[in-house]
Order: C-alpha cells, then sequence, then structure tokens
C-alpha cells in the first residue's frame, strides 16, 4: 500500500451509461476512475451481463463491466448480482490493488420488485494491519426497508469481524434522510468521511444528480482511519458518464 496512505472511490455507475441511458460511457468511465488512482473502489449498478446491448451497442466490451474496468489497474475483483433477468443481470463490485482473500453476497431484499444485495470482502493489505473489511451497498429507496437492510448489515459484520477491525462501507445509500449516521455509529463506530475535516470546506458531501448534487445519496464509511481529504467529482466530465457523481476519500490508518 502507498506510503501516503489508503484511496477509496465509490460510484454508482448507471451500467455503463449516461443519464437517460441515451450513450455508452463505459470507456470514459474507465479512463477518469483511473485518474482518481484509487486503491478500492466500490461500484453499484455494474452490468454483470447484457446480452442484447452485446448485440446491439457499438463498443460493449466483451468481458463483464467489472473486469473491463478493473483491467492492469486492479488486480482483484469481486461482483454479486442482485438484479437478475432473461438478457442478464447487474449488481455491486468492489475493484481492489490488493489481495481479495473472501467475499460474500448478502441477500438484504425487502421487496421482491426491489432486488438488494450488500457485498463483503476481506481485503489483505500489505501493512502488518489487519485484514480490512469492505462492503459495497446499494440500499433501497424504502425508508422502512433501508432500516431492515442497515439493521442485517449491521448484524451480520458484528458476527463475522472483530471491534477493532478496520471496516469501509460505501455505495449508493439513497439515504437523503440521513438516517444511517446514527446506527453506523452506535453498532460499528463508523464515521462518515464527510463529517468531520476530511472533507472539501462547507462541502456537504451531495452526490445527486451529478450535473448540480442537491442530495447526498451516497456515502463512504470507516472506522479505523483518519480522513486527510474527501471529494464529490461531480460537474463535467462526471456527470456525462452517470446520473450520479463519484466519491473519493484519501484515509490514513488511526484516529
Amino acid at each position: 500500500m502507498k506510503k501516503s496512505g489508503l484511496r477509496i472511490v465509490t460510484y454508482n455507475i448507471h451500467k455503463g451509461f449516461s443519464q437517460f441511458n441515451r450513450h455508452l460511457m463505459v470507456h470514459e468511465l474507465r479512463e477518469q476512475l483511473r485518474l482518481l488512482g484509487a486503491d478500492i473502489v466500490f461500484l453499484q449498478e455494474v452490468q454483470g451481463e447484457h446480452n442484447l446491448h452485446a448485440a446491439l451497442v457499438d463498443g460493449w466490451p466483451e468481458e463483464p463491466q467489472h473486469d473491463f474496468l478493473a483491467a492492469d489497474v486492479w488486480q482483484s475483483t469481486a461482483y454479486a448480482s442482485n438484479v437478475v433477468y432473461d438478457h442478464g443481470h447487474h449488481g455491486n463490485a468492489i475493484l481492489s490493488r490488493f489481495p481479495i482473500e473472501h467475499s460474500f453476497n448478502q441477500d438484504v431484499t425487502h421487496m421482491r420488485f426491489e432486488r438488494r444485495g450488500l457485498l463483503h470482502c476481506k481485503i489483505d493489505l500489505p501493512t502488518g494491519q489487519k485484514p480490512l473489511h469492505c462492503v459495497c451497498v446499494h440500499l433501497s429507496l424504502f425508508a422502512r426497508s433501508r432500516r431492515r437492510q442497515l439493521d442485517a448489515l449491521a448484524t451480520y459484520l458484528e458476527s463475522i469481524a472483530d471491534q477493532d477491525s478496520p471496516l469501509v462501507i460505501a455505495g449508493d445509500f439513497n439515504d437523503w434522510r440521513n438516517e444511517a449516521d446514527t446506527l453506523l455509529a452506535q453498532r460499528l463506530g463508523l464515521s462518515e468521511v464527510f463529517g468531520g475535516q476530511g472533507g472539501d470546506s462547507g462541502a456537504p458531501g451531495r452526490s445527486f444528480p451529478a450535473k448540480r448534487p442537491v442530495l447526498r445519496l451516497d456515502r463512504i464509511y470507516v472506522r479505523g482511519f483518519s480522513v486527510k481529504h474527501a471529494k464529490v467529482h461531480s460537474g463535467k466530465p462526471w456527470s456525462k458518464i452517470s446520473d450520479h457523481a463519484a466519491l473519493s476519500a484519501h484515509l490514513s490508518f488511526g484516529p
């Protein structure tokens, strides 16, 4: 790992298409992600397979999107499909420069028409530190379902990770009411990267819509780290790539 710390990015990539699905943007997405220099990337709405797009859309990658995005940069990947249909599936993915020792997709579907899963990875960091637990989330649009999903997530992590293990939970929380902060702080000792001095001055971490964000849908929560810097990547070119902005955080171990 870099001496300067650990760099995290989370991004809802809208299945590789621009807002309103007008243009395939997965090639531009790969270029912009690489410019951020992240060690670990949390991705939501990743297209694992789509036979119709593969046959009809010019430039559609031959491999699944997470492998296409990771190629030659992030040596270890994990993907879990949450929504499956006749012509393909999509879900969450984690890309890592470091070995992923273990991955598990926790099914937290509350309503049949809204399939949701939480992708957990245990990552081996070359620092002598305990393994890093990472969870990529894409929560429900409905508050009641989000509460149940967060409770299930906390219960799972309490059962498999030591209380002092480093932990990063990132993704699309759909949590415009900001209810996740309290539960994740009380149950898991997590803090949001924009909640302290690490964020841009005065920036609340608004991420949606990407062109001019007003809602705080996307988050990065951490435990066992201090935040050196956090940033929302909105406006051009990001607003041409997805309807969400990307978030990044530069972390260092310790309080």
